[in-house]
């Protein structure tokens, strides 16, 4: 089903087209029959806000197709970007399973689709079908990483450019390898690579172009290039 901001609706997870090792994706013909009369689909734009900081947990959300930034944020304003929410992940878990407020503020990068399933629902859903339970603990154990990585880098990490070039190698990870290196889509502004490591924008910007000068990192527009991951791990602690 086509709708708004390109894109096109999956409505049925057993022939979706975004199908692939996300929570849900790889349950049983059962489950997934039971989960989709769960769920609801909707499509957000960019920079739509999934759930809030402290607001009530009303459901899991599913991130069918897209990827969302979650962050916090302090009573003075001050933002710090925790991690990147990629497709076939499942948000607001934690509070779903214990009934508590959300922990974190939930924004899309870009459009994207989402399942939306009521807190009674999926608890029901994974009482039924036990199997979701082992899905349950790798995505706990998955966010628990995610957090000792995010400190790490924070509090281990003596200087911005040790602390980006951490970044944009976690950030390129298993991206597309080309005859020029290794190639990514920036999904933050600088601004916001500021507030995931926590420093400056005019930082941010700086040490980029320093990495640029050094030979480190190729910028085209949103489109990095890392000629060689090895040179810029150098700036790396071990």
């Amino acid at each position: 089903m086509r709708c708004p901001y390109g894109l096109e609706l999956n409505e049925h997870c057993r022939i979706c087209k975004l199908r692939r090792h996300g929570f849900f994706c790889q349950l049983s013909a059962a489950a997934l029959d039971d989960f989709d009369a769960l769920k609801s689909i909707s499509a957000y734009p960019e920079d739509a806000v999934l759930f809030l900081e402290k607001q009530e947990a009303r459901g899991i959300y599913v991130l069918c197709g897209g990827q969302a930034k979650l962050s916090i944020s302090s009573s003075e304003g001050k933002t710090l970007i925790l991690r990147i929410a990629r497709s076939g992940e499942i948000l607001g878990l934690l509070p779903a399973l214990s009934n508590i407020p959300h922990e974190v503020t939930a924004e899309t990068l870009h459009p994207c689709q989402v399942a939306f399933v009521p807190r009674d629902d999926f608890l029901r859903f994974i009482e039924k079908h036990p199997e979701a339970n082992h899905n349950v603990v790798r995505e706990l154990g998955s966010y628990y990483q995610a957090a000792c990585e995010q400190l790490r880098t924070l509090g281990l990490s003596v200087s911005a450019p040790e602390k980006l070039a951490k970044l944009l190698l976690n950030w390129s990870a298993g991206a597309k390898e080309t005859r020029e290196g290794t190639r990514i889509k920036l999904p933050l502004t600088h601004e916001e690579i500021a507030a995931f490591i926590g420093t400056t924008r005019e930082t941010v910007t700086r040490t980029l172009s320093d990495f640029r000068t050094r030979h480190l990192v190729a910028l085209q527009g949103s489109t990095l290039n890392i000629p060689s991951r090895a040179a810029l791990r150098s700036f790396v602690s071990p």
